[in-house]
């Protein structure tokens, strides 16, 4: 069992080891035909996948920066140079929306995903999700790892979740709470914490966890990734990006990391 210390030193160096790994350096200055697309963590492998699948098809290739939707949300806020930005929430989208730095007639709701527990693969952690269920107790004296709760999207619908089934005040001193739901995903797939909330999605793509319980969709808000053009989008083809998402080839790249897919064929 780690103490606290070794754990939250632990955690900051997977954390920013992650973070190197998702952030995808954006030159100094963007060619305007190079599309920057700013997308949730959690988008990371379908994204990668559609984006290379565009360049097969097109010849042209996104530059994507994931990060957690409320880090990317306030980096447009001032003044960052994305073309395409996918949340992981509706609430990021309006929040930009409201303050005129996204094109609202671009605004579609794209995807859907659940909330899960996880654990290590090797971890033999039973436990069933239903009110007032003893996760705090199944922790015992180690933590759960979430993406931030008052801002990254899946932090947000964890607890609301944990709150829904009465059980959030007694977790919420064991939660480590990580700058987005990859860099939480990690934590537990490194062993570093025995319990997880993250997206199906993150689940799937990750051999190292393996899925414990899954979050009734009544216990939290609908789970929606709304994507849209910024009011700065200067790249000749982010419009053409965007469509691309909304195509076959990239419905069945998002349906085979486990997303729904919400826009019509």
């Amino acid at each position: 069992m780690l103490n606290r210390r070794r754990f939250t030193t632990r955690m900051v160096a997977l954390a920013a080891g992650l973070a190197a790994m998702l952030a995808a350096p954006l030159p100094a200055a963007l060619a305007q035909d190079t599309v920057t697309v700013f997308a949730a963590a959690s988008l990371k492998n379908a994204l990668d996948n559609i984006n290379a699948a565009w360049k097969a098809d097109s010849g042209k290739e996104a530059t994507i920066s994931y990060a957690g939707s409320s880090a990317l949300a306030k980096q447009i806020e001032e003044g960052a140079p994305a073309d395409v930005f996918i949340s992981a929430d509706l609430a990021w989208m309006d929040y930009l929306s409201q303050k005129n730095l996204t094109r609202k007639d671009t605004e579609v709701q794209l995807l859907g995903n659940r909330i899960v527990l996880v654990a290590p693969a090797d971890s033999t952690t039973e436990i069933e999700i239903a009110p007032g269920f003893d996760l705090a107790g199944t922790l015992g004296d180690e933590r759960l790892a979430m993406a931030n709760t008052d801002s990254v999207p899946a932090g947000k619908y964890g607890k609301a979740a944990l709150e829904k089934l009465g059980v959030w005040d007694a977790v919420a001193p064991r939660v480590a709470q990580a700058e987005n739901v990859r860099a939480a995903l990690a934590l537990v797939a490194a062993g570093e914490a025995p319990l997880g909330i993250v997206y199906q999605t993150d689940a799937a793509a990750d051999p190292a966890v393996r899925i414990v319980g899954t979050f009734p969709q009544d216990t939290h808000d609908p789970i929606i990734y709304p994507a849209a053009l910024t009011a700065e989008a200067k790249a000749t083809d982010a419009a053409a990006f965007l469509d691309y998402l909304k195509t076959d080839t990239a419905r069945g790249l998002f349906e085979e990391q486990g997303f729904t897919v919400l826009t019509a064929n």
